[in-house]
């Protein structure tokens, strides 16, 4: 019961972060950031995000110091928004799925062009 509500709360709490960060943060560190993942624990103490960043690894980097600057006030915004007793606390981790993706696709297009 608890891991469908964590599930819930996880899809939620994604809308709403997708929100704040876009919207709510005005850090220039900050960049273009998409909130691909957030795995909320059972007890719904603790949440991870999962981010997506478009640059270089530098602006990468600056956005995860800026999101790690900005989490109390993320924090209070996903509060207000989502009723809950005690909002999570937030960890963000990049999103490497993608890349990996990525990578994947560009060495098969390269197998595929080698063999023709």
């Amino acid at each position: 019961m608890s891991d469908i509500r964590a599930n819930r709360v996880g899809e939620q709490m994604k809308k709403e972060l997708g929100d704040i960060i876009g919207r709510k943060i005005k850090d220039p560190r900050v960049g273009f950031v998409t909130v691909t993942d957030v795995e909320v624990t059972g007890d719904l103490q603790q949440a991870k995000v999962f981010i997506s960043v478009l640059g270089e690894d530098k602006q990468k980097q600056d956005t995860l110091i800026g999101l790690a600057k900005a989490k109390g006030f993320i924090r209070s915004e996903i509060g207000k928004r989502i009723r809950l007793r005690k909002t999570p606390e937030l960890f963000f981790e990049f999103d490497e799925a993608i890349e990996t993706g990525n990578r994947i696709e560009h060495i098969l297009r390269e197998l595929n062009e080698s063999n023709e």
